[in-house]
């Protein structure tokens, strides 16, 4: 008999990390002996990797297809007010259908949240223990209005903080020069070289942000707030990301629990392989069917030939490869990744490329990594685009470490397979990374840097190219380590403990 009935649900289309976690966790609930439906958006046709029956091949889905809203965005329309709306997002993009949440009007909020009504009854919504949220979004509206009663775990991925505390910055320009967002865009029309007002950050944040997007930022983060408070418990990914979670959403500390990701050790892990069979995955990859991307933003307009394949891997098939794996938003880092490979090529003793893997086509913040590549010479560095989730375990296997320069990034899940794969991991001493990274020098799992430290990044490489044997030692001490404590059947216990201070929270309350 099942422990009882998880409704989980996802706004957003499978593209990112907390489509991973939805994905492995709904896994190891059911393994553990619930029952779970997902309710999550979807993109495109069955097969590809965007659809949500092809990412959750394991897991009763029920989807919000927005196939629809993308084709009323191509012909010059709002896709947030078609049928069936297209998510918005926490980033902030140019010519994207999925505009960042402070660019929606108030009035559409109801219109969201109740395209989620179908999904979520059909997912099992009218029998639910618990719903298990992902992010803050309309789909608390939708379960909030519809099914009142259902105790409500709200999991966090630290998204939604950083866009509440870019909110919080602009409102703050905003206040000091006497006007709210609303006002802005006519302000900074107005002002295009501020006042004295503002200090010097505040003038670049003048100058860079499009301000017509974030006119309806006070409307959404009181709104997110508001879920926030209404949801019985909440659950976040470090505890770093729990003090930040308290202080931006002004939730009792009691009610928000840490967990961190965790990793299928059984997809990832120690794939050995020939150098042939290397090459021939890399072949595939990179020239047989290429889906690297320039600011054309199309799959396909960065491929490679043959000969390329002796610069990636070495004319003898012996040389270090160093992969980052994500998506090309501000806070991954990857321009700078690229400038600090482009400083350490002169220094590796030995033959070293940099392969870049992910960057979903047309989505991406501030610098191209390619333009930049081609800027500072794209020699070793070569972009692999976005690919499956079932080639990346391969992808890792094939590579020496991993390498991820982002800023506060929260809890990635991409750390965490490679370890599981057995490679060490080079990242920035911000965000989730001191969790993962152990730096004992008993049983070092990778190196930190400082975060936005081009130089400390661009010796980083240096040091772990130039000493194969030490790459090898740390990757043995991070499955080691990913094995051990890492996997997702070991954070079960904790989202069953949040699940029932949700449902005892909920009691408590009355409903």
């Amino acid at each position: 008999m099942a422990k009882g009935h998880v409704v989980m649900g996802l706004l957003f289309f499978p593209r990112g990390g907390s489509a991973q976690v939805a994905r492995y966790l709904s896994t190891a609930l059911v393994h553990s002996g619930w029952s779970v439906g997902l309710a999550t958006g979807s993109l495109g046709d069955v097969g590809e990797e965007t659809h949500a029956l092809t990412f959750f091949p394991d897991t009763r889905v029920q989807y919000l297809d927005y196939s629809d809203a993308m084709r009323v965005f191509a012909a010059g329309g709002n896709a947030t007010a078609a049928p069936a709306p297209m998510h918005p997002s926490y980033e902030d993009r140019e010519d994207a259908a999925d505009v960042v949440f402070s660019a929606v009007p108030d009035h559409l909020a109801d219109h969201l949240s109740s395209a989620w009504d179908t999904p979520f009854r059909a997912a099992g919504a009218d029998r639910a223990d618990v719903f298990h949220l992902h992010h803050l979004t309309p789909q608390h509206d939708a379960v909030a209005r519809c099914w009142p009663h259902g105790a409500v775990v709200a999991h966090l991925h630290g998204t939604e903080i950083k866009f509440l505390e870019e909110v919080n910055k602009r409102a703050a320009v905003a206040q000091s020069v006497g006007t709210t967002l609303a006002g802005m865009p006519e302000w900074a029309r107005a002002n295009p070289d501020g006042t004295s007002q503002l200090d010097d950050p505040q003038r670049v944040l003048l100058r860079d942000t499009r301000w017509e997007q974030w006119e309806h930022g006070d409307a959404w983060r009181d709104r997110i707030r508001r879920q926030a408070e209404a949801a019985d418990h909440l659950v976040v990914v470090s505890p770093a990301d729990r003090a930040t979670a308290v202080d931006v959403l002004g939730v009792d500390a009691a009610r928000v629990s840490d967990v961190p990701n965790g990793v299928d050790v059984t997809k990832f892990c120690p794939r050995p392989m020939s150098r042939q069979e290397r090459r021939a995955h890399f072949r595939r990859w990179l020239v047989e069917d290429p889906q690297g991307w320039d600011e054309t933003a199309v799959a396909g307009t960065v491929g490679y030939r043959e000969p390329d394949l002796d610069r990636l891997l070495g004319a003898a098939d012996d040389a270090t490869v160093l992969i980052y794996v994500g998506r090309f938003t501000s806070a991954k880092r990857v321009p700078l990744l690229v400038r600090a490979f482009a400083r350490a090529r002169p220094q590796f003793r030995r033959p070293t490329s940099l392969v870049v893997w992910g960057g979903h086509p047309g989505e991406w913040e501030g610098e191209h990594p390619v333009t930049v590549a081609r800027e500072v010479g794209s020699d070793g560095v070569f972009f692999a685009g976005w690919r499956g989730h079932e080639d990346l375990p391969r992808a890792l296997a094939a590579c020496d470490a991993l390498v991820m320069p982002s800023v506060n990034d929260s809890y990635p899940q991409t750390p965490l397979e490679a370890m599981a794969v057995g490679l060490p991991v080079i990242a920035t001493n911000s965000g989730g990374f001191p969790l993962m990274v152990n730096l004992n020098q008993a049983r070092p799992t990778g190196w930190l840097v400082p975060p936005d430290d081009e130089r400390a990044l661009s010796a980083a490489l240096v040091d772990a190219a130039n000493e194969p044997q030490e790459i090898a030692r740390r990757g043995r001490e991070a499955l080691t380590h990913a094995r051990t404590h890492l996997s997702w059947a070991s954070r079960v216990n904790s989202f069953e403990e949040a699940y029932a201070r949700a449902r005892d929270r909920r009691a408590r309350r009355g409903f």
